[in-house]
């Protein structure tokens, strides 16, 4: 194994365990924040759902996080926690494709062609294939976990990629950590409330996960030997 291969490994491994520990901090936050007010889970579901602010609030705080290079599967799990399943998949989706439109935009406006992609280099390589690739090297792109969410979004942003493709290729590469994620918050939901069903979403979000990290494996598989 080479020095390169070892240093990709060690990161995906520290960003598993950030993810992780971000996860079981969430939970023990919430619980010990609804332990001492006194409102449930389900109470404080109940008015959050209804209340026409707090999507707004929960996607400008993801495109945040997203600009400021924050591990979005916090926001994913908050999703899944605060929101429940399927409302907390919905803004949860909406919000991760929000934060990487708006990296994307801002790269490729503000540059204005001040910065060139130099070929040459490794990034730049990658960057001509996934544009030639269009939406389905965007989604494999996003599936490699180590490869940060905000800085595919401005280097993206850098190339002549449409913005149509781009979208889309994030939308569905990103929707099965996603998924996980909120599968995670919707069972810590059910921890918090003392409801045994939480085994479920727990096994559903590691299934995602794994997904996640075989498919760009799978794909690359399937692809011609360019060397042939």
């Amino acid at each position: 194994m080479t020095m390169g291969e070892q240093s990709v490994r060690s990161r995906s491994r520290t960003r598993v365990l950030v993810r992780t520990l971000a996860a079981v901090l969430l939970v023990g936050g919430g619980s010990v924040w609804t332990a001492r007010s006194g409102i449930g889970i389900q109470d404080l579901q109940a008015q959050l759902q209804h209340h026409p602010a707090a999507p707004a609030l929960f996607l400008a705080l993801h495109a945040v996080f997203s600009l400021l290079f924050l591990p979005r599967a916090v926001m994913a799990m908050a999703a899944g926690l605060i929101f429940g399943l399927w409302w907390g998949l919905l803004w949860a989706a909406a919000g991760s494709l929000l934060g990487a439109a708006t990296g994307f935009l801002l790269s490729r406006y503000l540059t204005g062609g001040m910065i060139e992609l130099d070929e040459g280099t490794r990034f730049g390589q990658v960057l001509q294939r996934v544009e030639r690739g269009g939406w389905r090297a965007v989604a494999m792109l996003r599936l490699i976990p180590v490869v940060p969410h905000s800085a595919a979004n401005y280097l993206l942003g850098l190339t002549s990629l449409s913005f149509g493709s781009y979208a889309m290729g994030s939308l569905l590469g990103q929707l099965p950590m996603t998924v996980a994620f909120v599968q995670f918050g919707a069972a810590g939901t059910a921890l918090l409330a003392g409801r045994p069903d939480w085994l479920q979403p727990t096994l559903v979000g590691a299934a995602m996960l794994a997904a996640s990290a075989l498919l760009p494996k799978l794909a690359a598989r399937s692809e011609p030997d360019s060397r042939a």
